[in-house]
């Protein structure tokens, strides 16, 4: 599953611009938030005092995470869905919603909410980036998996209106409305947060906000605490920031994170700062660390995967510098190719792929391979 870019220059480059991006965004930030007319109505009650708050039940009135049962995949089958688990999958990254973008790497609503819908009809479904990286894609037969996620745990990310839903035009919101009109739109995605989950300022509302998303099948997990560029940070102020969200996310209910986001994407100069270690006594350990942009992520089922720089996508149109390296671009591209593209078999237990592409899987999984 190579591809015929230069990968270090497009990574490089991509980078460069979501940096430039985001320093935008966070010389902005202040003026932008979106105010909350009533942040966690409707939720979970309880002191954020380490002892989480009881966990809601899922709302009849919302989709649900759950996916149909799976089946038992066999070559013939496989071919017949045109199978491949080592296709390319997109990993998705968004940042604030805006009515009116500020930022380059600002989207609006409309345009989150279209994204979304046109992947809905491309037979697209929803996996957390937990799940991609553990390999869990439990998605129905002939299906695409996607990852949706946010960086930040911006206002916008998830806010709960007068009624206790969802606000229409957050993130959570949007994936809802697209999951009604489409049913085989998983609603489920990855929030990596900093200090503040979701603008929140009071730790029993973000309590209360952590719990409504893990309980419903959303993943929250770490982003640092201050937003740093990691480059310029010693081996122990780096494992400061990320512990400091591990303590925070498990005053609220949830973690440890198996996952990380890099802010600006930007990697250390040692890469095995940010997979394990510790800060005053407390550990961490993720089995995804992702980047900021450039292409699709391969399979975590080939051997070229490498859990420790994942891929992304910025969502975007194909203007100025995203002409070959953001969404809308990456999407017609894996339409284009479809023999590219991750399409599952609907079973958990196999890993079914052409033929030709037996070899490229990873040793750990070669005897769950389904090759015809």
């Amino acid at each position: 599953m190579r591809s015929s870019f230069p990968l270090p220059q497009i990574i490089m480059m991509a980078n460069v611009v979501v940096v430039a991006a985001a320093v935008v965004v966070l010389l902005t930030l202040p003026a932008a938030v979106v105010p909350q007319a009533t942040p966690m109505a409707g939720a979970a009650t309880g002191a954020a005092t380490g002892t989480p708050s009881p966990t809601p039940s899922p709302s009849p009135d919302l989709p649900s995470a759950d996916l149909p049962p799976p089946v038992q995949a066999t070559p013939e089958f496989a071919r017949q869905v045109k199978a491949n688990e080592a296709g390319m999958v997109p990993v998705l990254m968004y940042h604030r919603i805006m009515k009116k973008r500020l930022a380059s790497i600002d989207r609006t609503p409309s345009q989150v909410r279209q994204e979304m819908e046109k992947l809905a009809r491309g037979g697209y479904v929803p996996v957390t980036a937990q799940e991609f990286v553990t390999g869990k894609i439990n998605i129905p037969a002939g299906k695409h998996p996607v990852v949706l996620t946010f960086d930040d745990g911006h206002a916008s990310h998830f806010a709960l209106d007068g009624n206790g839903m969802p606000a229409r035009d957050t993130a959570v919101g949007i994936i809802y409305q697209v999951a009604r009109k489409y049913p085989s739109f998983r609603p489920v995605a990855t929030f990596w947060v900093n200090q503040q989950p979701f603008g929140l300022r009071s730790q029993k509302d973000q309590a209360r906000a952590v719990q409504w998303l893990t309980s419903r099948g959303f993943e929250v997990a770490n982003h640092t605490w201050g937003h740093p560029y990691l480059p310029g940070l010693s081996k122990k102020k780096v494992a400061e920031q990320l512990v400091r969200v591990e303590r925070l996310l498990e005053k609220l209910g949830t973690g440890p994170s198996d996952t990380l986001a890099l802010p600006f994407g930007a990697m250390p100069r040692k890469r095995s700062t940010v997979q394990a270690g510790k800060w005053d006594g407390t550990r961490f350990a993720f089995k995804g660390v992702f980047l900021a942009g450039a292409q699709p992520s391969v399979s975590p089922f080939v051997k070229d995967f490498d859990w420790r720089a994942i891929q992304r996508i910025q969502s975007n149109g194909k203007k100025g510098e995203c002409r070959k390296w953001c969404s809308q671009y990456w999407l017609e591209w894996l339409n284009k190719h479809p023999d590219k593209r991750y399409t599952a078999d609907g079973d958990p237990d196999r890993v079914s792929v052409p033929q030709k592409l037996r070899g490229i899987i990873g040793s750990e999984r070669r005897r769950q391979v389904n090759a015809y």
